[in-house]
């Protein structure tokens, strides 16, 4: 499970996040095989993240105007609807959250009762929060592993990607990339020679638009 107070600020989590997709995207020109990727305007001012280990397992994450709710859902887990005799979201996940949050999942696309744990922080509000939720001894409810893959640091996005991707990712580029610095066809040609550099740069401004 995540400690809450490790989780980043919102708008470090949000600009980490968007990098990933960046460079989820140069590093991979099939959309559907992308780890991360970003929405900038999912909805009007809603931003919408999503991690997608391929494997069953997910992650949404909603910046909205009310604040920002997260989604998690790993398979394996002893708190997964599909772990009991009846098919049923585990009890407290929902508990406390605000209704105006809670209400972004309800798009079919979300697979709002496909969950094992929801975080959330309000708008203005100080901390992250979850639901009064009992978890087994010796279970996860696989926030740790899903969440530990919005990477902190350049070095460990390089290290993952590498091996995810089953390439050699330059160290420098993920830097700048991380960085906040405007992303070149240099960059991109760095990172994977092999993309299409001008249909890069186009699903790279539609990534950032109005950003």
């Amino acid at each position: 499970m995540t400690e809450l107070h490790t989780i980043a600020e919102p708008d470090v989590l949000k600009k980490r996040l968007m990098a990933l997709a960046a460079l989820d995207l140069i590093l991979c020109p099939e959309e559907w095989l992308r780890y991360h990727s970003f929405i900038v305007e999912w909805a009007p001012q809603v931003s919408l993240a999503k991690i997608d280990n391929g494997a069953g397992d997910h992650l949404f994450v909603l910046f909205a105007s009310e604040g920002v709710i997260m989604k998690g859902f790993d398979h394996e887990s002893a708190l997964s609807p599909h772990a009991g005799d009846e098919y049923e979201v585990w009890t407290g996940i929902y508990d406390e959250t605000p209704e105006a949050l809670l209400a972004w999942l309800d798009d079919e696309a979300l697979e709002k009762d496909e969950v094992t744990f929801c975080l959330w922080r309000e708008a203005g509000d100080s901390v992250w929060r979850k639901g009064n939720v009992d978890i087994p001894d010796g279970e996860e409810d696989g926030s740790g592993f899903l969440l530990g893959t919005i990477f902190e640091t350049p070095e460990d996005y390089a290290d993952w990607a590498e091996g995810y991707f089953e390439m050699t990712v330059p160290l420098e580029t993920v830097q700048q990339i991380y960085a906040g610095a405007p992303i070149t066809a240099d960059m991109i040609r760095s990172l994977n020679a092999e993309w299409d550099v001008a249909e890069a740069l186009r699903e790279l401004e539609e990534l950032f638009m109005g950003i």
